[in-house]
């Protein structure tokens, strides 16, 4: 562990960046005592303002409150992804963890490689049987997975039903049954958010139309502004008043689009605000920060297993945000409706779809 640089020279010049988070936030090298988290980070890395950062966010925490050393990776390109974890599982960390879906498969054939070291994959994919049953992971990788699809019903209820307002906030709109849907990489991770956005529209207006459009085919669609923005626009000025964005940091670009249109989009993962103050509608939160943070803690109480945990509205995994930044414009009889809407979702009165249809 402490001779970093020399390993990572020795693993093909993985070009990484390493940073150390203690509970004091100074940057040490880490000791062999107490535990030690290592993380490696999805495309698009720290400062996405969205999945990863909430993935470093939790991590932190978990220095914070458990006096855990952590060490991420940012991979520099896709090969860097399984070097990066390898490192981290030769050094016998307590608890490896790889952001995102794409590291399925490098996740899944490094836990048999080290059967003693705990890993977590983020968005882990779960293959499934002949019969349609999923196939758990090893006995010591947990998949922490959401039901995105049901925070994105609650948010496609939402767009629905303010894109027919002439009004929204203090701004005059054109009203529309047009609602709008930017992801990422066009896969079926991706697919589930439109899914649920899809099934939230059209349970409070069925007369409406979403317009979804994918950035791209390879995980670059991920981090891609200037594409964001260009689809964005084409969606703005085709009558579309509310665009959901499922796509990392090429979300930037929708934001910059809904200010350039004075248009509203809805932000994902995080709460996402802060980029377009005045033009974030909401955003459809995951607690990604909980779900590291609660992998970090079994691990330190002894209780961690592997298998498959799943967060949806119910564990509070997912939701969206409603405070006093936007408030003003979410009229409180459609906040309570959202509500209702939640509380059905939970009890199981509304199936929402994770497939589009």
């Amino acid at each position: 562990m402490r001779k970093l640089l020399l390993l990572i020279g020795a693993l093909l010049a993985v070009h990484v960046a390493l940073l150390l988070v203690r509970p004091s936030g100074a940057l040490e090298p880490p000791s062999d005592e107490g535990l030690d988290v290592g993380i490696v980070f999805d495309v698009g890395g720290r400062g996405d303002k969205s999945f990863n950062d909430g993935a470093y966010l939790g991590a932190t925490r978990a220095a914070e409150k458990l006096g855990a050393r952590v060490r991420f990776i940012e991979p520099g390109e896709g090969s860097d992804r399984e070097a990066g974890l390898r490192l981290l599982a030769a050094e016998g960390m307590d608890l490896v963890v790889g952001v995102g879906f794409i590291f399925t498969d490098d996740l899944t054939l490094l836990a048999k490689e080290y059967p003693n070291v705990r890993f977590a994959g983020v968005d882990l994919a779960v293959a499934s049987d002949s019969a349609g049953r999923p196939i758990p992971p090893p006995p010591n990788l947990a998949a922490l997975k959401f039901r995105e699809e049901e925070g994105s019903y609650l948010v496609g209820a939402l767009a629905a039903l303010l894109s027919r307002e002439s009004r929204i906030g203090d701004r005059a709109y054109r009203p529309t049954t047009r609602v709008g849907f930017v992801g990422g990489m066009d896969i079926p991770l991706i697919h589930k958010f439109e899914a649920g956005y899809r099934a939230g529209v059209t349970h409070v207006c069925p007369t409406c139309t979403v317009v979804a459009q994918y950035a791209g085919v390879t995980p670059e669609a991920f981090r891609n502004p200037g594409r964001g923005k260009e689809l964005a626009l084409s969606q703005y000025q085709s009558g579309v008043n509310v665009i959901f964005h499922a796509s990392g940091s090429t979300g930037l670009g929708v934001f910059e689009a809904a200010r350039a249109t004075g248009k509203l989009a809805i932000g994902v993962d995080a709460d996402q605000f802060a980029e377009a103050p005045g033009f974030i509608l909401t955003s459809m939160v995951k607690g990604v920060d909980a779900a590291v943070f609660d992998a970090i803690q079994r691990v330190q109480a002894g209780t961690f297993t592997g298998g498959i945990q799943q967060f949806g509205l119910k564990e509070q995994g997912v939701g969206y945000v409603y405070d006093a930044n936007n408030r003003a414009l979410i009229p409180e009889a459609l906040r309570a409706r959202l509500e209702t809407l939640r509380d059905s979702i939970i009890a199981g009165a509304i199936t929402v779809p994770s497939d589009r249809q």
